[in-house]
């Protein structure tokens, strides 16, 4: 039904024209599949569907529309169509890449604290192509969400390809490489969705700034790229004898450089993003905006606590398997308190993230 609809005239938040057998109200870079209102293509249909459109637009807003003014439509449609195409090739590479060696000759899908992240990251890619692909408003949101989980998981595969460039490329999977690949189509696919114009639903209505927002949005952030950084893994060994040992492990600082480098990258993506997004107008972009930082963060955050599930090897520690047989050793895994206070940071930007948005 969309290529015979023809527009007459286009106000600065509707359009008006016909469609077979009707004449309709649509909103100006929305959804035309159904307008906003329909009256019988007759004189007095149009006369209806004119003294509507004349009460939801200015007058000196309202211009007829000529060829070169549906342009701007068509690239949309394009633009939808390459972003969305562009995250969904990204998205397939993301599944590809599970299964190949990722990094030192194991995959993705073989440990779970490393697969359940990588899933969260494609599920959020393939939700926010879909919100292109339905257009309007809900295109610019998909834009957004994908735009978050970009930035964020950035730092977190350059951490991963680090790894490799510190220990040297023999580690270095199929599986990072076509991860990577799909991680940079689905970046192309969020660039191109922001060249899409958003509907008249996405325009600021409010253009007061209110600085509480943003400090608080702000500082939340900053206290989870702080505890991002300490030992999240804490671990208690015990022998026969009844001697104890405490270790943690995980420091972000206690890595090579590059695999640090990557890891520093997420402290400053989110923040900045957070920031971003107390800035960004209309509000709820900006929440959108927030939220797709937020995911990949918690998926951190379930990946640590799904580690407590594996076994942890003597070998860790620098003991061989039949030493800690003879001293009857025995490892208990834990989390340590600045895993719990990213978490408590963490749910608290998500709240003041969403305060106060609509």
């Amino acid at each position: 039904m969309r290529n015979k609809l023809t527009i007459s005239h286009r106000g600065a938040s509707y359009e008006i024209g016909r469609g077979p057998g009707f004449y309709g109200i649509w909103p100006l870079g929305g959804d035309r599949t159904e307008p906003l209102g329909r009256w019988p293509e007759t004189p007095a249909g149009w006369y209806e569907a004119w003294s509507r459109f004349m009460t939801l637009e200015r007058p000196d807003a309202i211009a007829p529309v000529t060829k070169q003014a549906t342009a701007p439509l068509v690239d949309a449609t394009r633009r939808r169509v390459i972003a969305a195409s562009l995250l969904g090739a990204g998205v397939v590479c993301g599944v590809i890449g599970l299964f190949p060696t990722y990094l030192d000759g194991a995959s993705l899908a073989q440990q779970n604290y490393e697969l359940v992240p990588h899933a969260i990251y494609l599920a959020v890619w393939t939700v926010s192509a879909l919100l292109i692909v339905l257009g309007g408003n809900r295109a610019r949101m998909g834009a957004l969400l994908a735009a978050g989980m970009s930035i964020v998981s950035f730092g977190f595969f350059f951490a991963d390809a680090g790894g490799a460039i510190s220990y040297g490329a023999h580690i270095m999977g199929a599986g990072l490489v076509v991860s990577l690949l799909g991680w940079l189509a689905c970046t192309l696919g969020t660039a191109v969705a922001f060249g899409i114009k958003p509907a008249e639903g996405l325009k600021s209505t409010s253009p007061r700034f209110s600085l509480v927002p943003l400090v608080l949005t702000s500082l939340c952030a900053l206290g989870v790229a702080i505890a991002f950084a300490p030992s999240w893994d804490s671990y208690r060994l015990h022998t026969a004898a009844g001697l104890t040992r405490s270790l943690v492990e995980g420091n972000v600082f206690s890595n090579p450089g590059p695999v640090i480098a990557g890891n520093f990258a997420v402290m400053v993506a989110i923040v900045a993003v957070a920031a971003l997004a107390a800035l960004w107008r209309p509000a709820r972009g900006g929440a959108v905006l927030l939220g797709g930082a937020i995911i990949p963060m918690v998926g951190q955050a379930i990946s640590a606590i799904l580690q407590l599930g594996g076994s942890s090897s003597p070998s860790t520690f620098g003991i061989s398997s039949a030493a800690a047989e003879r001293a009857g050793l025995t490892i208990h895994a834990g989390l340590t308190a600045a895993f719990w206070l990213y978490c408590a940071f963490l749910l608290m930007l998500a709240i003041t993230g969403t305060l106060g948005r609509s």
